[in-house]
């Protein structure tokens, strides 16, 4: 089955993350956010490689500003990792593609997670 990275907005969040039996992935950004842009191709290129495992969603804080609000978004990109409908990890700024996957790797497999990545 062919992934792709899907629009999450205010309405649909609810919907996305209870959907499937497996975890999801946030990135809250902005069109006009530098280091938004150079994390969506790369989640373009994990949403490939993890197809079926981990669904892979971009929620524009510009257009949905209730879900940033709720989940305490104070900067962008920050990345938030669902699981079983609850956020189990989150990376705030422009983490390189091995930081994402690592985290990915943790909630695809169990492991008690870590601390929230922040990149400065």
């Amino acid at each position: 089955m062919l992934q792709k990275v899907i629009d999450i907005d205010d309405d649909n969040f609810a919907e996305v993350i209870a959907a499937d039996n497996v975890p999801v992935l946030i990135d809250f950004w902005a069109p006009w956010c530098g280091p938004c842009k150079t994390i969506g191709p790369i989640l373009e290129q994990l949403v490939e490689k993890y197809t079926d495992q981990i669904v892979i969603g971009k929620c524009n804080i510009d257009v949905n500003p209730e879900l940033p609000s709720q989940f305490g978004v104070k900067s962008i990109p920050t990345l938030m990792f669902f699981k079983d409908g609850k956020m189990v990890d989150r990376i705030t700024g422009a983490a390189s593609k091995a930081a994402i996957e690592a985290v990915i790797d943790k909630v695809l497999s169990d492991e008690k997670l870590i601390s929230p990545i922040i990149v400065r």
